[in-house]
């Protein structure tokens, strides 16, 4: 609404009297359609005084509703379901150790549960291949260097004796 209008009774006399304004479509906010009520209602209002159906219409037009219609056409028939929010972490470090914690919302149930690598591997295949994929190339890994763990170790061992041996002869 402009204050135009409303102060210059000259040019309102003068200029010919607009139809209303279309009404807003049910998906537009609520807000639209107040605007182009009250932009209809001061067009009207501001048409010459010697009409008698001017203030005829204005008292026929029902005033818009304000908030969100009430109806089965917006009403939502989609089910609400509740949702709990569990967090399972499973950590794993290149020695092959690993860890799983378990958080449900805000609350620790379990921490630091140390788990069997074999494990690991079992519930990421049950739970998808694109789990599992990763995880077994991070136990291989780790299977690996434990092997060459154990080789240096073996050399390391079998070189002790031989001093062990040329120590008793």
């Amino acid at each position: 609404m402009t204050v135009d209008v409303l102060t210059h009774d000259e040019e309102t006399a003068e200029a010919p009297v607009s139809a209303p304004a279309p009404a807003a479509p049910a998906s537009e906010a609520s807000e639209a359609s107040e605007v182009s009520t009250d932009e209809a209602a001061v067009t009207e209002s501001a048409s010459p005084a010697s009409s008698p159906e001017a203030p005829a219409a204005e008292e026929e037009a029902p005033k818009p509703k304000r908030g969100r219609p009430k109806g089965a056409a917006t009403a939502s028939t989609a089910k609400k379901t509740r949702t709990v929010e569990l967090i399972l972490t499973v950590t794993g470090t290149a020695d092959g150790e690993w860890q799983a914690e378990l958080k449900n919302g805000s609350k620790w149930v379990a921490k630091g549960l140390e788990i069997p690598a074999a494990a690991v591997s079992r519930a990421a295949k049950e739970l998808h291949s694109d789990l599992s994929g990763p995880i077994d190339e991070v136990i291989n890994q780790a299977r690996e260097a434990q092997a060459a763990k154990v080789a240096a170790l073996e050399a390391e061992l079998e070189k002790a004796k031989q001093a062990l041996a040329e120590l008793d002869a």
